[in-house]
């Protein structure tokens, strides 16, 4: 069959999602997903929904919504793209901005899904490595076609300073897309250098502070020429109807996404203190998850005794930057009492 798929197909390896239980009783604490309940008005718009009009194509080119995500970070329509996930608004950067020998940059560690991305493209991949605190410095004359800037950072959970990416935006010949998907929970953002910038674009999803990672919604602001471009080479009808009518409401409802972004971060707080009083180095996340190193524990062992009491953590192991370090998302405090008993268990030598 070798002959029948694409050379670079072939030799990339795919995206690993985290894991998804089936059974009940799980702790799932590995997927960075909000935990509390989205805004009421997604169940009221649910219950109106006109059945009727799930016969008929969605609309296009997402206008309601549009509008209201404009609203939001006062744009015009123009500056606003949506798609199915940003996920679906990295992959189209890439076919938009970078020729077949051009380049895609991005950090390491990072999402793991930019490298796939760029391979399934078979264009060339210009990682850029952190130090070992996770900061960042550019090569020398480094430049790409299109550059990925994941801040707040996964899965380092750190957030870079807003002067230090405005420097590098400002010097960049190429596109630059701040995927700032966990902004949210930060205390600052990079939404103002998409409007300023011509190359500048910004993406956001509603996986994570508004609590609808089921629904598939991401989007980017940005140089309307370059939203332009997106539109151009979308899928026809990339986001689905309800999709479009349940993110128009839960963007509206800005008081219950940041309440729940709220619990998250006290919650943030108290793990992190707690886990730091157990000899864990812990990364000041600006995120709803903590990037943590258990000292003095070797950290497959731990992440599989939390995995038999059904506890479910991410472990990255097959990197070595990242190989002594777990990622753990932010849970209810219900949830969260349960890791940290679980963690004293197995620092107190329980089976």
């Amino acid at each position: 069959m070798n002959n029948l798929i694409r050379k670079s197909v072939q030799a990339m390896s795919g995206y690993v999602p985290g894991e998804q239980p089936k059974e009940d009783g799980i702790v799932k604490l590995n997927t960075n997903e909000n935990p509390y309940l989205p805004s009421a008005d997604v169940q009221d718009i649910l219950s109106m929904v006109d059945i009727s009009a799930l016969s008929r194509y969605p609309d296009p080119v997402c206008l309601e919504l549009r509008k209201v995500i404009a609203e939001l970070h006062g744009c015009a329509v123009e500056n606003v793209f949506v798609g199915n996930g940003s996920d679906e608004v990295l992959a189209l950067c890439i076919r938009a901005f970078v020729e077949r020998e051009g380049s895609v940059g991005y950090f390491e560690p990072s999402y793991s899904l930019y490298p796939i991305l760029t391979e399934i493209e078979d264009v060339e991949k210009k990682p850029v490595e952190l130090d070992t605190g996770f900061g960042w410095q550019m090569p020398e004359d480094y430049a790409a076609s299109l550059f990925f800037l994941t801040n707040p950072n996964a899965p380092t959970s750190l957030n870079y300073f807003k002067k230090k990416v405005e420097s590098f935006a400002n010097g960049f010949g190429g596109v630059v897309l701040i995927d700032e998907a966990y902004a949210d929970f930060s205390d600052e953002n990079c939404m103002d250098l998409a409007l300023e910038n011509d190359h500048v674009l910004v993406a956001r999803t509603l996986s994570k502070s508004y609590s609808l990672a089921g629904i598939r919604l991401g989007y980017c602001v940005g140089n309307s020429e370059l939203i332009g471009a997106l539109h151009k080479i979308k899928d026809s009808y990339n986001v689905n109807y309800l999709t479009q009518e349940i993110a128009r409401v839960a963007i509206l409802d800005q008081d219950t996404m940041k309440a729940n972004v709220q619990a998250i971060v006290e919650t943030r707080k108290l793990v992190t203190e707690k886990l730091t009083d157990l000899g864990f180095s812990v990364c000041n996340s600006q995120t709803n998850f903590l990037w943590v190193k258990p000292l003095g524990l070797r950290v497959p062992a731990l992440f599989e005794q939390l995995r038999k009491k059904n506890i479910l953590v991410r472990h990255f192991g097959n990197d070595e930057r990242t190989k002594d370090y777990l990622r753990i998302t932010i849970g209810t405090a219900p949830e969260m009492f349960k890791f940290l008993d679980a963690v004293e268990g197995v620092l107190n030598g329980d089976e």
